[in-house]
């Protein structure tokens, strides 16, 4: 375990503000930093979360600050800073805006914490994990995607509705990049180790996958000014819990995909990788039929076009 670790939250937004919250609830460290380019909006959001402690029960002291000089030697650092999607917009609609963003947000991070695990939350996803791992310069286990975990507690929560059972009996996973092509696995998708197949008829499967695929749109849609925040920081914390603990709990996240599962060695995709106190210790390589495995490389193709279109704005 990660004991004392220094947790630090870049953004201050919705995402980052509940996900700091999540950290001390859960008691995972003793010092959460919220940073923020904005005056006063770190500041004010953890001066209300720490006013919630006595009620809640916790002790974990959250900080907020303007000054990336309060994240010094952090163990982990989460990036959840820049615009997030507003209706009528895809993921990779946010690029451009968001590589100057997270570049910034990452040469801060290699400044004060270069031996810190970075966790990247930004859209569209598996572009910018790609972006700061090119700009920090940091070994391929300690920069990560936070996706997967989001896309399959969507697909979770979608099965039980359908089957109307308990979240706590459904398993499932969803990989490949954070975008309408994401791949959910139905061949690992279970009521309590039951394939989902026994369940439901194709055309069921089918609409679970594609609400899942459509999931943060659907969100966006409903919301009007802003995406989702709540199971997205829930998502990020799952990891975290994950990473402090040492817990080596097998979760999708967007890694360097080391060319496992055919893919390309040096995309960023959403794969099935154990989760310890080093960051990511292992790529976990399981077995999927021949159309998961397709789909994986459709998404793959996707991602590289993304980061592709990195590159062309010549700001890393």
């Amino acid at each position: 375990m990660l004991a004392n670790a220094k947790i630090s939250v870049i953004g201050a937004g919705q995402v980052g503000a509940t996900t700091a919250v999540r950290i001390a609830e859960k008691e995972l460290t003793r010092e959460v930093v919220l940073v923020d380019i904005v005056e006063g909006l770190p500041q004010g959001k953890a001066l209300d979360e720490m006013e919630a402690s006595p009620i809640e029960g916790f002790d974990t002291e959250i900080i907020g600050t303007n000054d990336y000089k309060d994240t010094e030697n952090s163990d982990i650092v989460v990036i959840t800073s820049g615009l997030p999607r507003k209706p009528g917009m895809s993921r990779d609609d946010l690029l451009s805006v968001n590589v100057k963003i997270v570049k910034e947000v990452t040469e801060q991070v290699a400044k004060y914490s270069p031996n810190s695990i970075i966790i990247v939350v930004t859209n569209p996803l598996d572009a910018m994990v790609y972006t700061a791992s090119k700009v920090s310069g940091f070994a391929d286990n300690k920069v990560i995607g936070q996706a997967g975990c989001l896309d399959s507690t969507r697909f979770k929560r979608f099965i039980a509705w359908e089957a109307g059972v308990s979240v706590k009996s459904v398993e499932a996973m969803t990989l490949g990049g954070h975008g309408d092509d994401m791949v959910p696995l139905v061949s690992y998708s279970t009521i309590r180790g039951v394939p989902i197949s026994q369940f439901f008829t194709k055309e069921q499967i089918d609409r679970l996958v594609d609400r899942t695929r459509n999931g943060g749109g659907e969100i966006v849609k409903l919301l009007k000014t802003g995406s989702a925040f709540y199971a997205t920081s829930s998502a990020v914390v799952q990891m975290i819990d994950s990473i402090v603990r040492d817990k080596k709990d097998v979760l999708p996240c967007a890694v360097k995909t080391q060319g496992k599962y055919g893919l390309e060695k040096d995309l960023f995709v959403g794969l099935p990788v154990k989760l310890g106190k080093s960051g990511i210790e292992e790529i976990v390589e399981l077995k999927m039929s021949g159309e998961e495995l397709k789909a994986l490389k459709v998404s793959g193709d996707h991602v590289k076009e993304l980061c592709k279109r990195v590159e062309e704005l010549k700001l890393l």
